[in-house]
């Protein structure tokens, strides 16, 4: 077992460029710590569809929900592909994972990290939101509010 102090390093990533952004500094602070490196994405399901297959609800029915979170899921193995050739390059390990929460992201991201037991979290100051005005984007802002561990905010 790694005993420094960031021995487990989560990212969050959403495909923004922030997200992709703070990849460096994961994978730099990884390699600097030889830390074990986790790469998360979280789908967002308010009602609860992902994990209902046989709720039909209007013209949602749960074959086009399962489209729609296989899309997703493809779309993250993309990003994943693109981290992990960052990774590869400095020789660093990198698991990467996508989750489904009913919750809300923040609590997907915090309630994996604890499950992880996670030393450091690193992420974006903006995701794909598209508040622009904002400094520091809500799922950046609730994590840093909430969570256990020390955080980075990449800009």
């Amino acid at each position: 077992m790694n005993n420094n102090i960031f021995s487990k390093i989560l990212i969050p990533v959403d495909g923004s460029p922030n997200s992709m952004k703070a990849i460096n500094y994961a994978i730099d602070l990884a390699d600097k710590y030889k830390s074990e490196l986790l790469a998360l994405h979280v789908l967002y399901s308010q009602s609860g569809f992902a994990f209902h297959k046989e709720t039909v609800a209007g013209a949602i029915t749960s074959s086009s929900l399962n489209d729609l979170n296989l899309d997703a899921k493809q779309e993250a193995e993309k990003w994943f592909e693109e981290i992990n050739k960052r990774a590869e390059e400095k020789k660093v390990h990198i698991k990467t994972e996508v989750v489904f929460t009913v919750i809300s992201i923040v609590e997907g991201i915090l309630t994996y990290a604890e499950k992880e037991n996670i030393n450091l979290i690193i992420i974006g100051s903006k995701g794909k939101s598209g508040w622009k005005k904002l400094i520091v984007g809500s799922v950046a802002s609730g994590i840093s509010t909430y969570a256990h561990c020390p955080i980075l905010i990449v800009k």
